[in-house]
């Protein structure tokens, strides 16, 4: 029987230089869900959202313990880092596509995971488009360079580039802070559409985006997560006086 949720952190502890980050987190992720996590700023999301697929790593001076089960597998203990990461995608706050044509993009991904038939390639390459409401947009012009596209295209660009390498989980750093109105309704109505394909957890410091999209929210403040449950109970009934003052705009 499949477990119903798709990560289980336990006793997860972040400390960069000897600073702690993230403290004592136990936590799980329900799967084909839109997990929100919210807080200030400061208090740990981007960093707990980045060791959900060991981007941590990348950071010097990071003691990381504990336990983030992928579908029942440590990926703290995982040493194939890219493996990690194919199953879960970050969509950062900036879109960053490659220096590469619009095709090239997606096909680069496609490519990395051992498909060679260009006609496969090709439909691939307009299934993903179209599963990131870009392929009307671009189709005649897949061979211009991706740097060629709107911010808020670049980002659809980015995430049908990481679908495209079929991961488990899609990892969102505040996706829309850098997109128009239009572009950022995109993007959401976007992961309404994939969600029963995919489990996504998306970091925002906006809660008026986590409660149009959310299924599930965690609140963090000073490194700790503070409560967690299933969004309409969260905003309707906060069990935590901080979680109230947050919810309430008393605090920041």
């Amino acid at each position: 029987m499949e477990n119903r949720n798709i990560i289980e952190i336990k006793k997860l502890n972040v400390s960069i230089g000897g600073q702690p980050i993230l403290k004592n987190i136990s936590l799980e992720i329900p799967r084909n869900k839109i997990t929100v996590i919210i807080g200030p700023s400061g208090c740990g999301k981007t960093t707990l959202l980045k060791c959900m697929n060991r981007l941590i790593d990348l950071t010097k001076k990071v003691n990381v313990n504990g336990e983030i089960l992928l579908n029942n597998e440590n990926i703290l203990t995982c040493t194939d880092l890219p493996a990690v990461r194919r199953k879960a995608g970050l969509l950062s706050q900036r879109p960053y596509p490659l220096p590469m044509s619009i095709f090239n993009n997606i096909a680069f991904g496609l490519k990395m995971g051992g498909r060679s038939n260009p006609r496969m390639i090709q439909a691939r390459v307009e299934n993903y488009l179209k599963q990131a409401n870009l392929w009307e947009e671009v189709k005649d012009r897949l061979h211009a360079p991706a740097s060629s596209l709107s911010i808020g295209q670049q980002q659809r660009l980015c995430l049908a580039r990481g679908l495209a390498v079929d991961p488990e989980l899609i990892l969102a750093d505040e996706p829309t802070s850098a997109l128009d109105p239009i572009s950022s309704q995109a993007i959401e109505q976007k992961f309404f559409e994939i969600k029963d394909r995919y489990s996504i957890v998306l970091v925002t410091h906006i809660l008026r985006q986590a409660r149009r999209i959310a299924d599930y929210v965690v609140f963090m403040y000073m490194g700790e997560v503070i409560e967690h449950n299933n969004a309409a109970d969260f905003f309707a009934n906060p069990q935590h006086e901080r979680t109230k003052e947050y919810i309430q705009g008393l605090f920041y």
